[in-house]
């Protein structure tokens, strides 16, 4: 990966692939995570001539941690990972963790052309949404630890980290197991299986800060309103997912009315975009502005 330095000091890691001239997709990756190399994800949008850039957030890899980060600040770091690459116009994208800060991009970064937002998480505080129903109980546990705070959440990541920094896939799977239904285990083999393990592991080299600041910008405010999203987005969600729940993809349904929604049944966390990326790529392009 390349490394770029920020206006404040912060130094991210990011890589680009794709057609030089191609329009910007930036892509967010889930939680953990970094900017690896994912040829599953990435060559499909080549494919359809948009160039991938993607980067680890803070705290992850290389990437300078910034304390106290709302998901909101994304937006920022996005704006000036444009103007390095000389572009005023993207496409964006995230999936899982990745989603909120898609939909940041979407309300406040300008220049989105449409977002992409797969297993969104929704708000923690979301009205009228139960925020662990449905969770395998990992996530149940990990977002219980984010709510009392970092000194209670830091020491619960340490313990799975020191275990998935280092994991096959089979063991990230025994890692997860409560959080991986039937047709995601299906699909945790050969390249996606490898892809997951190489973000992993580069995400949790340097210790779990990006983890933590991900997980607590999730369970606070995220420093921008549904309200102010004025391109479109295209929303997917599968009914089987174990580790953001059908329920919220439903919630963000109702507050992004105008979204291109695909609430898919019998798919999970993993296996809607293993199936579906290259339809994903197409929806943005199409609802585009």
């Amino acid at each position: 990966m390349d490394q770029l330095v920020l206006r404040d000091g912060r130094k991210l890691d990011y890589r680009v692939s794709g057609p030089d001239d191609g329009e910007v997709l930036m892509f967010f990756h889930g939680t953990p995570g970094a900017g690896t190399e994912r040829r599953w994800l990435e060559e499909p949008a080549h494919e359809r001539g948009m160039r991938v850039v993607t980067w680890s957030r803070p705290g992850y890899g290389d990437s300078s941690r910034q304390p106290g980060r709302q998901v909101a600040n994304l937006v920022d770091d996005a704006a000036e990972v444009m103007r390095a690459l000389g572009v005023e116009a993207c496409f964006v994208g995230g999936a899982s963790g990745g989603g909120p800060h898609a939909l940041a991009c979407a309300a406040r970064l300008p220049g989105v052309r449409a977002a992409l937002a797969i297993c969104c998480v929704a708000p923690h505080d979301a009205d009228g949404l139960d925020f662990l129903a449905g969770m395998g109980q990992d996530n149940i546990d990990e977002f219980g630890a984010a709510v009392a705070g970092e000194a209670t959440l830091r020491p619960f990541l340490e313990q799975f980290a020191e275990g998935m920094s280092q994991a096959t896939v089979e063991g990230l799977m025994a890692s997860m197991d409560s959080l991986l239904p039937a047709v995601d285990r299906a699909v945790m083999t050969d390249e996606i299986g490898d892809s997951l393990v190489r973000s992993t592991h580069e995400a949790l080299r340097t210790g779990v800060d990006g983890w933590l600041d991900d997980d607590l910008a999730f369970v606070a405010p995220w420093g921008f309103d549904f309200d102010e999203i004025d391109v479109p987005v295209s929303l997917w969600q599968g009914s089987e997912d174990l580790m953001v729940p059908f329920a919220h993809g439903q919630w963000l349904a109702t507050r992004l009315p105008t979204a291109s929604i695909h609430l898919e049944d019998g798919e999970g966390h993993l296996s809607i975009s293993v199936g579906a990326i290259g339809a994903m790529y197409d929806d943005i392009l199409a609802i585009a502005r």
